[in-house]
């Protein structure tokens, strides 16, 4: 992204107004290239518009009228003083204007993501070292050879197959190994590159820029932060181990809306095959010190509080390397697509290509005939086949199929994306929470607000200083400096919804998709049930300040200043409108969602698109409604599912 020097200035004394020098040792945003390091997150973006739109922005930044519109007084940004530069950004995050709200948000992660998360030079950094924060070890020098050897194409190239799969994630990584199983042959397109154990251990910002999608990285309105895995295996390489079957009455639910297998003993034997191949268990999910937060609060307030299963091998230490598995899990322990699935079905002779952006599916005379492909090098890339399985994740894959000429409503309909939020607490006991198992507790007490299955789960997550800035507020780089120096005495909460209402994928002129979604009132209703559980939860563990997401800055000290109530009647003043709390989103659904009719679904229970039979969708966008859990093991079942009747039709 090319900026000019005027929009620079501006952009480096915004990273700089975030985070300041202290004046005893800590560099500022300008020492650490933080302006830099924001425009090459941007550069990577595939969406042209939107380094536009911060190049507009950037241009309009320091003028007098951008003063105004933060309501203050028309004087420069740059002639502002330090602590009235501070100010103006609070009074951006606190406007009654939502997009403006969403500028603020924008710019504080963008910021602070690279200032907390890069390394120097020499792979640590001096904000870490006063943290406490261990620098990343890189990759172990025991560590294998990569077992994969997929294609890299360097010059335009035509392949002929029975099935193309269009992403290797947990959907197309199982139904590669199933339809490779059944005597067919396979080729296996992945957008991003291929990574293994010894690609791994280098931190959390390398992992940023390598393994998760480039965007689009937040709803429109810029409410929600989305994550998604970009990489051969997809989001398995990078997601948290936690391996949890979808509830039965959601099953029931799904099967009540037409595809009557998710409620028969079919899909019940895919989730059994899945979990058999993952190694899904909970031998290796022991206490963290978060955990313990987590379960003691659980267990002291008389709720309830699971253990949850794994997939992990015995190579998993579950504490410090654990803990940073989501940036790659340079053990080997993690048991992801790469593992299992992609590595049996190129056993069984499946071709892999990475580097391949699948612009378009070819249709003729009512058939998928192949797909066309961009390589990472701009060669054309063309595989025809039988049968096209699309498992490119729920806001790629309909983007894929209204790409290519597929009409359907619902295609791109029904999005769900399971809103998540994090509660803090600080306390006197060293937790380090960026060690231990990524996810070994769960708490289902409030799963069910509404008598319909629809509510909201306690678990708790890794916190790395940089990806967790996202979810925490900001009430000026004093007290953010404070807050994140204090992390290693910090557990979080989160708060995972259920969503019953959706939103939809678009795409733009290129046909690079947009994801609309605005959180409902009802859902809305939820996540502050889940708030304030949350918090209930930290109080009952012993902290001793809780720190809700909201960028008001709720919190409350138990027994000291403020109550539950106090917390709890701030928190839903503030809301939940965009801009107005920290929320994420790693699980994302349902926009090209399985039925019973091409009226509401966009795809039969085969999973094959009402339009073109020979499409078949395989991924996270097949869930009818939100899972609840995280969906890892429900996608692969749903893959190997549907897998398997594809290749009983192709036979």
């Amino acid at each position: 992204m090319e900026v000019t020097a005027r929009q620079r200035a501006a952009l480096e004394l915004i990273c700089e107004t975030f985070a300041p020098g202290d004046g005893s040792g800590l560099p500022g945003a300008g020492e650490r290239a933080v302006a830099d390091a924001v425009l090459e997150m941007i550069a990577r973006n595939p969406r042209p518009e939107d380094g536009k739109q911060l190049a507009t922005l950037l241009g309009l930044w320091d003028s007098p009228l951008f003063g105004v519109l933060a309501g203050m007084s028309p004087r420069r940004f740059s002639a502002r003083s330090a602590a009235d530069r501070e100010r103006m950004l609070l009074r951006l995050s606190e406007s009654p204007i939502a997009p403006l709200r969403a500028v603020f948000q924008a710019l504080k992660a963008s910021a602070l993501l690279p200032y907390w998360a890069m390394a120097d030079a020499d792979g640590d950094s001096p904000l870490w070292r006063a943290m406490g924060y261990p620098a990343p070890a890189g990759a172990l020098d025991s560590a294998p050879q990569p077992t994969l050897n997929p294609v890299r194409p360097t010059e335009n190239t035509t392949l002929e197959c029975d099935v193309v799969i269009v992403g290797s994630g947990a959907g197309g990584g199982t139904a590669a190994a199933v339809l490779a199983e059944a005597g067919l042959d396979v080729v296996v397109l992945e957008r991003g590159d291929y990574y293994d154990d010894k690609d791994f251990g280098r931190g959390d910002y390398d992992a940023l820029a390598k393994l998760y999608a480039p965007g689009p990285l937040a709803t429109a309105n810029g409410q929600l932060s989305l994550g998604a895995g970009t990489c051969l295996g997809g989001g398995t390489v990078v997601n948290w181990t936690t391996s949890v079957r979808v509830p039965d009455d959601v099953r029931a639910e799904w099967a009540s809306l037409g595809a009557k297998q998710f409620d028969t003993d079919e899909f019940g034997d895919a989730l059994s095959a899945v979990e058999r191949r993952l190694g899904v268990n909970t031998d290796r999910s022991p206490l963290s010190g978060r955990e313990s937060v987590l379960e003691r609060g659980l267990q002291k307030l008389g709720w309830d509080v699971g253990t949850l299963p794994r997939n992990v091998s015995d190579a998993c230490d579950a504490g410090i390397e654990c803990g940073r598995c989501g940036s790659g899990c340079r053990l080997g322990a993690k048991r992801s697509v790469t593992k299992t699935w992609l590595s049996d079905a190129a056993e069984r002779g499946a071709r892999l290509v990475v580097g391949a952006n699948v612009r378009k599916i070819e249709v003729d005379g009512g058939k998928a005939q192949g797909v066309q492909a961009i390589t990472a090098d701009g060669h054309e890339l063309k595989v025809k086949a039988r049968a096209v399985v699309v498992a490119a994740g729920a806001i790629q894959t309909p983007a894929l199929l209204k790409r290519s000429g597929l009409r359907n409503k619902a295609i791109g309909n029904y999005l769900r994306l399971h809103p998540a939020t994090a509660v803090f607490g600080t306390f006197d006991e060293e937790i380090r929470p960026w060690e231990g198992g990524l996810q070994t507790r769960i708490s289902r007490e409030r799963r069910d607000l509404d008598g319909n299955g629809y509510g909201v789960i306690f678990e708790t997550m890794p916190v790395p200083p940089g990806p967790v800035v996202g979810l925490m507020n900001w009430r000026g780089a004093a007290e953010n400096r404070a807050t994140m120096l204090n992390l290693a005495h910090t557990a979080a909460v989160a708060v995972i919804t259920r969503d019953r209402d959706h939103g939809t994928v678009t795409v733009d002129k290129a046909g690079e998709p947009i994801v609309n979604y605005v959180v409902s009132k009802r859902d809305s209703a939820h996540i502050h049930a889940g708030v304030s559980g949350a918090a209930q939860i930290l109080e009952a563990a012993g902290a001793k300040t809780i720190t809700s997401a909201h960028q008001a800055g709720v919190s409350y000290q138990p027994g000291v200043r403020g109550s539950h109530a106090e917390f709890e009647a701030a928190a839903l003043a503030a809301g939940y409108a965009p801009g107005r709390c920290g929320m994420g989103v790693l699980h994302i659904m349902g926009s090209a969602r399985m039925g019973g009719s091409a009226a509401d679904s966009a795809a039969d229970p085969d999973g094959a698109t009402w339009e073109v039979p020979n499409i078949v969708v395989a991924d996270g966008s097949c869930f009818p409604t939100a899972s609840g859990v995280n969906p890892m093991v429900t996608i692969e079942a749903i893959a190997y599912m549907n897998a398997k009747r594809l290749a009983a039709r192709l036979s």
